[in-house]
């Protein structure tokens, strides 16, 4: 059954820059994540930044993260791929999020929203491939 990893939580009220809780991925098998940010609401003249951090204790995030969602502004969902398959230190993820409010009105900025990852199946290597099939016939 493919890991599925909540970084922000549905329906969760962002008013203020933060990094999410850490969350263990040592029990995924593909450590490739199908990650989905839903924006269930949002108020006119800001922006939402999004980015995915790895660490190897659940302490240290470093300096750069793993994967940035573009920059956000209006509801809807964003979908990207993250692949840590090639970084075996990383054990934790966390969600970083960065609001910007500019023009009139309250200075606050406000989003409701959620970041959800599932994990992306291993392929097995005995599945054949559609060109291994097509040369077998030739």
């Amino acid at each position: 059954m493919p890991l599925e990893l909540i970084l922000i939580p549905e329906n969760t009220i962002l008013e203020s820059n933060r990094d999410g809780s850490p969350v263990e991925i040592s029990e995924s098998a593909s450590r490739t994540f199908f990650c989905v940010l839903t924006i269930a609401e949002q108020i006119e003249q800001e922006s939402l930044d999004v980015s995915i951090w790895g660490s190897a204790d659940g302490q240290n995030f470093g300096k750069r993260p793993l994967l940035k969602i573009p920059q956000q502004f209006y509801c809807g969902a964003t979908k990207m791929i993250l692949d840590v398959s090639l970084r075996p230190e990383v054990k934790f993820l966390r969600a970083r999020w960065e609001l910007n409010r500019w023009g009139r009105g309250t200075p606050t900025p406000r989003f409701v929203a959620a970041l959800q990852l599932e994990e992306i199946p291993p392929m097995s290597r005995d599945t054949t491939t559609k060109r291994a099939v097509l040369a077998s016939k030739s």
